[in-house]
């Protein structure tokens, strides 16, 4: 799935993205801009300083797919199937949607997930909408975070804490 930016400041494009040749072309590569498409804008001129100059406006789209990695929410329903009968370690996030700390810690899994793709399943369990799992895994205070393996619970940490402390449970069990 494409996404398509309303604008995007990119300072210092290069001189070959707007020459005719590029004008043709359907992509300009951005210099650091992995994923990112120039297109040309419908009709849209942009007038500059000098009368006889009108450039052509343009819109930068982010075509990258594939590339981000979504922790996935999970339920009562599914636990069975995503984390118990997993065939790798898996990284679950017990929280609630009112809870500060769980938002504190959020972006820290998703790092986690981005980092560890391929070796360790990362979820996030809504406390409130899936209470039975919780109340099975004796969670009492959020965020907690457990790792799997094998259908077993092997480590657990509780509270927001730094990436670091996650990294090293998560490195005993990769």
């Amino acid at each position: 799935m494409a996404t398509l930016f309303d604008s995007l400041a990119v300072s210092r494009l290069p001189s070959a993205a707007f020459s005719p040749v590029a004008a043709r072309r359907t992509s300009v590569k951005l210099p650091h801009c992995a994923g990112l498409k120039l297109r040309p804008a419908a009709t849209r001129f942009v007038a500059s300083p000098t009368p006889k100059t009108v450039s052509r406006a343009a819109r930068v789209a982010c075509e990258a797919q594939d590339t981000a990695v979504d922790v996935a929410p999970i339920t009562d329903a599914n636990w069975q199937s995503l984390v118990l009968e997993s065939e790798t370690a898996v990284l679950v996030e017990f929280w609630a949607p009112w809870c500060g700390p769980c938002r504190m810690i959020h972006p820290i899994i998703d790092e986690l997930a981005k980092q560890y793709a391929g070796k360790l399943k990362c979820y996030k369990l809504n406390t409130d909408e899936s209470p039975s799992t919780a109340t099975r895994y004796g969670i009492r205070s959020i965020p907690t975070v457990m790792i799997f393996k094998n259908g077993e619970k092997k480590d657990t940490v509780i509270g927001a804490v730094p990436k670091s402390t996650l990294t090293t449970s998560i490195e005993k069990f990769v």
